[in-house]
């Protein structure tokens, strides 16, 4: 739950609290979701907690990991069902931990969010696939309800269901592969 703190005096500050949300998982409002281990790789300690708290909020289980050294060490010792990934990190580039997931043989999803441009961040999509991994890619600073989304058909796909977006209150199926073909 976030509040948003606002005084009438003119030239006040605003603040913003939070109040952690516990990961959920089991049944929720909408029916069975299903929760995924999560690990997320970023060296802006600001963008790390955005993307948690959004993962958690969304019922997933969260691991940090702020370097490129970190996130192979987690890579090669646990399980995850997704890697959020930032190609630029302060001991290195993201294409050394898909290089240690390719090596780990990790069959989990990533998605990419990172600040640089577009085509750099298709180049690193191009080079994941090379290694037999797939990935989503998102820009920084981060759209939550783009990380969202994609978390939530991450959850689907997990589950065996089908994917599908509504926009607008109209449900569109099978978007993404509409546009492989």
């Amino acid at each position: 739950m976030y509040r948003l703190g606002r005084s009438t005096q003119k030239g006040a500050a605003v603040s913003i609290s939070s109040q952690s949300v516990p990961a959920q998982s089991g049944a929720q409002a909408g029916g069975e979701r299903r929760s995924l281990q999560l690990l997320i790789v970023d060296d802006d300690a600001g963008q790390r907690m955005l993307i948690s708290l959004a993962a958690k909020h969304a019922g997933h289980v969260v691991t940090l990991a702020q370097s490129c050294a970190e996130a192979i060490k987690q890579i090669q010792s646990a399980r995850f069902d997704c890697v959020t990934l930032d190609l630029m990190l302060g001991d290195g580039e993201g294409v050394e931990v898909l290089k240690a997931m390719a090596n780990a043989k990790f069959a989990g999803s990533v998605i990419i969010i990172s600040g640089m441009n577009a085509a750099r961040r298709i180049a690193a999509r191009s080079y994941a696939r090379s290694l037999g991994i797939e990935l989503q890619s998102l820009p920084k600073p981060v759209d939550l309800a783009a990380l969202r989304i994609c978390l939530a058909n991450l959850c689907k796909t997990a589950m065996g269901l089908p994917v599908m977006h509504m926009w607008g209150g109209v449900v569109v199926d099978d978007v993404a592969e509409q546009h492989r073909s």
